[in-house]
């Protein structure tokens, strides 16, 4: 028997082996010979410490034990990191396992590959970067999105599947194309609007339930025993791969799945995404948490909004009853006055004079009226009514009073209008003073459109004017008794028209028309909104 006999077991190993006995080698196997792009003879022939030389031991910082030369007179230690360039002049890494011969003079030198180690400690610091960016996120979408890209430009496949009530759907994702065609031809459906019944994966219920990522070592085979394919599919031509799903929790409850395949997915790299698939989680949570915070600072700000506005509206109330008491006597007394003066012969200038009196008291009078609309308790008695007849009616009760003028007003009424349960008179009154605040910004024969329709909230009325529209400054505070934007106003109209619509459990607000002018919208609530709500 030859004195490398022994050592032949070794033929069958696929990681490289050398046996060094004193001063010279004895062995290689195959698996060497090939890494190296050598012979069995040239390798028999080359001194170990000439052919260790092609070993770099260059420390990699993140490794252990402590790299460098070894000194002369001292062992190898037991496991050794070094890199070298194999065949074809590739740098690889590797762990060099040093091990007693079946003789005490020899020595066995395994290689085994450390690429996955150290594509692991890549990963690992890039995802740690990645759930950094995470903490910053305040939309949902964007988590995922950065989740999933930082996993990808590692070389893997992703796919995130989140629950919906008891379906999952398709989140972000970065998987080859004709894979997806397939999932869309198999579905027949685009894969966003593809809903797989929850009951139809307990591999993933499986996973919610231990709370611990599932590692398959053959994805292809997997994937289509899930989707019950044919025996003779192109599934059955795709490469092994490795896969890992690993759940999604927020707050204690499963949110989806975190899909990884690729051939290069290790138990290590695995277990570094099942880590990250909880950092993500745990980042969606924040982003919740800022939501429900905004919202309730919304709302804060609101109600201390409308605990101002009600202490205005108290103030205003007690100085508007001294007015209209102070006031509208006087007022009434110079109206008639004017009315007898004008059956008198007066020359151009005199009636002009009362004339303008008239015009200028009627106005103090429409002031103290509108006045009291702003302060007065609102009761709001409740029928059914027609949106679109409301509408109608108060527009042609305009025309009849002559308050359109010039203007060109459209009606735009959506057909199979919900029914609203209002105040009529009320209603009308809002509708009123919205529809005389665009006549006046608006220029002579320009145009007012009406549009009414059903919205979720119940039902939407809209008016659009072509006027010089309403600064963003300015949208929040139109609403509130005695601002104007314009030199003859008197702030109270919009004022009136906000107080109904609140009463009727509704909102409105003002935004810029395209083209240029405003445009009002008059949210009321149906009776079937209100349930729903």
């Amino acid at each position: 028997m030859s004195e490398t006999a022994e050592y032949q077991p070794f033929d069958g190993l696929p990681a490289p082996v050398l046996v060094v006995r004193g001063e010279r080698i004895i062995h290689a196997n195959p698996a060497l010979l090939t890494l190296l792009g050598v012979s069995r003879g040239e390798v028999l022939s080359t001194p170990p410490l000439i052919l260790l030389a092609r070993f770099s031991l260059d420390a990699l910082p993140w490794l252990e034990p402590t790299h460098g030369q070894v000194p002369e007179g001292e062992e190898w230690p037991h496991q050794h990191w070094v890199s070298m360039r194999v065949a074809g002049d590739e740098k690889r890494t590797f762990r060099m396992c040093r091990g007693a011969g079946l003789r005490h003079e020899d020595t066995v030198l395994m290689l085994l590959d450390a690429e996955g180690e150290e594509s692991t400690r890549s990963l690992t610091e890039s995802l740690v970067e990645a759930a950094g960016e995470l903490v910053h996120c305040r939309d949902e979408q964007l988590v995922l999105e950065t989740a999933v890209e930082a996993i990808h430009r590692h070389g893997f496949f992703v796919v995130t599947l989140l629950l919906t009530g008891d379906q999952l759907q398709y989140g972000p994702l970065r998987q080859p194309s004709p894979l997806v065609a397939g999932y869309e031809l198999l579905f027949g459906l685009p894969l966003q609007d593809i809903r797989i019944p929850r009951s139809a994966v307990p591999h993933l219920e499986e996973i919610w339930l231990r709370r611990k990522a599932a590692f398959r070592s053959d994805y292809p085979r997997m994937l289509k025993h899930f989707l019950n394919m044919e025996p003779a599919t192109p599934m059955d031509e795709a490469p092994i791969m490795r896969s890992l799903d690993a759940p999604i929790f927020i707050e204690g409850e499963p949110h989806g799945v975190l899909s990884v395949q690729g051939a290069t997915l290790t138990p290590m790299s695995a277990a570094t995404l099942e880590l990250f698939a909880r950092q993500v989680g745990g980042a969606l949570e924040n982003v919740r948490h800022h939501q429900r915070a905004e919202a309730r600072l919304a709302e804060l700000s609101r109600l201390q909004s409308e605990l101002v506005a009600q202490e205005r509206l108290t103030v205003l109330g007690e100085a508007a009853g001294v007015v209209a008491h102070e006031v509208r006597n006087p007022l009434g007394a110079i109206l008639n006055a004017a009315a007898v003066l004008k059956r008198d012969k007066l020359g151009p200038v005199g009636r002009s004079a009362v004339e303008m009196l008239e015009e200028e008291a009627t106005r103090l009078d429409v002031m103290v009226k509108d006045l009291l609309d702003v302060v007065r308790p609102l009761e709001p008695r409740p029928r059914p009514l027609h949106p679109g007849e409301l509408v109608r009616r108060t527009l042609e009760l305009l025309r009849q009073r002559h308050q359109l003028g010039t203007l060109r007003v459209s009606m735009d009424e959506a057909p199979d209008l919900p029914t609203l349960q209002g105040d009529e008179f009320l209603l009308q009154l809002a509708l009123e003073n919205l529809l005389r605040n665009a006549v006046q910004a608006c220029p002579p024969d320009s145009q007012v459109k009406v549009g009414v329709c059903a919205s979720p909230e119940g039902v939407l009325v809209s008016v659009e004017d072509e006027g010089p529209g309403i600064s963003p400054e300015d949208a929040h505070r139109v609403f509130e008794p005695f601002f104007t934007t314009r030199s003859t106003g008197t702030g109270l109209g919009l004022a009136v028209v906000r107080r109904v619509v609140v009463a009727h459990g509704g909102t409105v607000t003002v935004g810029p028309r395209p083209g240029g002018g405003a445009r009002f919208e008059l949210r009321l609530p149906t009776t079937e909104a209100q349930a729903q709500a």
